[in-house]
């Protein structure tokens, strides 16, 4: 019966010693993986995209929407909405706010031209460098 209870005891710690192997391999794997050039350039894309947001959504909403509402006779495009009644008598009646969609249609226009701007400058510089590897 000992016998039986030793060789459980010692199939449990080899287990035990494969998993921490494998938990090892995983770490390491994962230190890997987030010590990578990409990983860290992916973290500070998203960092300095947040913050572009910000700046665009500010250019949007506080310079270029008031500039077009004016334009447009004086027109607040964020109280632009469409109200639809609710005609089954339960809750409250639908709103659709076209005027924010507006707004964020130029905001994605805006910060799609941007991108599209330093893609454009960044294959510009890319065949230059090739330009010079050539001669």
């Amino acid at each position: 019966m000992a016998e039986k209870t030793e060789k459980k005891s010692e199939k449990a710690k080899e287990k035990l010693a494969a998993a921490r192997e494998k938990s090892h391999g995983l770490k390491k794997e994962f230190v890997e993986f987030i010590n990578r050039g990409s990983v860290v350039e992916l973290a500070v894309g998203v960092a300095v995209g947040g913050a572009f947001t910000a700046i665009v959504n500010s250019l949007v909403n506080d310079i270029v929407m008031p500039i077009v509402g004016l334009i447009a006779g004086g027109v607040d495009f964020t109280g632009l909405v469409i109200t639809i009644p609710n005609f089954f008598g339960t809750g409250d009646e639908a709103v659709i706010r076209y005027g924010s969609f507006i707004q964020n249609v130029i905001q994605f226009l805006i910060i799609a031209w941007v991108i599209f701007m330093i893609v454009k400058a960044m294959n510009r510089l890319n065949r230059r460098r090739e330009a010079k590897k050539e001669k």
